[in-house]
This record gives C-alpha cells, sequence and structure tokens, in this order.
C-alpha cells in the first residue's frame, strides 16, 4: 500500500506548461478539494485551512488582477518576461487559491498563550500538507499543477474581488489544467546527506 501512495508522489511535479482543458469534470476537482479540506490534519484540530477554486472567467481574473499589481512594481524594461508567466498562468484551466483563517490562529493562540508563539508556523505547516494532497490528487487525475506566491501582493484585491473574509489570509496559488509538455529532469541529491538513521 505504501508503494501505491508513493507512486502517486512521484507523479506530482510542477508544471507550468498547461491548457484550458481538464481530464476530468469540475465535480471531481470539487471532490478532491472538499475531502482534502475535510481530511488534512491540522494543530489542535483547528480546521483553519480555506480554499478556493476558480473557474473560468473567474480564473482569468486572478491573472489579470496579478498582472496588474506587478506592473506597477516590475520596471517596464523587464516585464516582457513577466507578462510571459502570466500568460502561461492565464492559460491554465482553473486555478485553487489557499488561504488560512487568522481568527482560527489568533483564537487558539488567545486560549493556549504557552504555544502562542507556535500557531501561526503550524497554520503554515497544515496548508503545506493541504497543498501537497490537493497537487498530488490532481495529479493522479492527469491533471498538471504548480504553486505560486504572489502574496501578498494582490491579498486586497483578490479578498474585494470575491467577497472573500478580512481574517483569510492567502497563502498560495495553484494553477491547473491539462499539461501539453512534460515536466522538466529533477535532479537529487544523495539521501545519506538528507537523511540520518540510528539504530
Amino acid at each position: 500500500m505504501a508503494n501505491e501512495f508513493l507512486t502517486l508522489a512521484q507523479k506530482r511535479r510542477t508544471i507550468y506548461t498547461l491548457s484550458k482543458e481538464s481530464t476530468v469534470p469540475d465535480d471531481k476537482i470539487r471532490e478532491i478539494v472538499y475531502e482534502a479540506v475535510k481530511h488534512t490534519p491540522s494543530s489542535f484540530n483547528s480546521q483553519s485551512a480555506r480554499a478556493v477554486i476558480l473557474f473560468g472567467k473567474h480564473h482569468d481574473k486572478l491573472w489579470e488582477i496579478t498582472t496588474q499589481v506587478l506592473k506597477a512594481i516590475v520596471p517596464e524594461d523587464q516585464f516582457a518576461s513577466t507578462q510571459k508567466r502570466m500568460d502561461g498562468f492565464r492559460a491554465a484551466y482553473g486555478t485553487i487559491l489557499y488561504f488560512e483563517d487568522m481568527a482560527v490562529v489568533e483564537a487558539l493562540q488567545a486560549q493556549f498563550p504557552t504555544y502562542q508563539e507556535r500557531f501561526p508556523t503550524w497554520s503554515q505547516q497544515s496548508s503545506g500538507m493541504l497543498q501537497y494532497v490537493i497537487w498530488t490528487a490532481l495529479a493522479n487525475e492527469g491533471l498538471g499543477a504548480s504553486l505560486q506566491h504572489y502574496n501578498p501582493l494582490i491579498d486586497k484585491k483578490v479578498r474585494a474581488e470575491w467577497s472573500l473574509p478580512e481574517t483569510w489570509e492567502l497563502i498560495a496559488q495553484m494553477p491547473f489544467g491539462k499539461p501539453i509538455a512534460p515536466p522538466g529532469d529533477k535532479e537529487f541529491k544523495p539521501l545519506e546527506e538528507r537523511v540520518k538513521i540510528y539504530t
């Protein structure tokens, strides 16, 4: 059983070249996100993770917003590469936005002052697990994805566009779609340098 899971883990790769096609119905993507949000662990069972799935014009709007925000801060003579990157994300089928509800985190900080400084870190760790679960599940359905971080630059505009609570802190953006090119080669450092075993 472990080998099956590890095989799925190997399928999850960063893929930038995506099309506006999906290998599964939208309902399947919703199901994946629902199940992942429900079952991914969180510290003190806080369940602070929030997700927004953007399809169609909503997906396009996200990358319009991101492009405009970046255009205001990236020097004009350097913007061509940024525009190309934004066009690539917009060419995907959809985007999943990952948030953490900081009202939940702050409530735990108040309730358990001994661990006050740790809750934001634990919140980020839980979000990372959620991102990994969804990314791996999408890969198993034949969808490619990448993980982007244009927060906090776009946070206010994203919350305003989709009427999201102020307490939702944007963590990451995951454009996804049908891959139209394979991922690049990946080099691995020796595992002996990365794992220590004592018996």
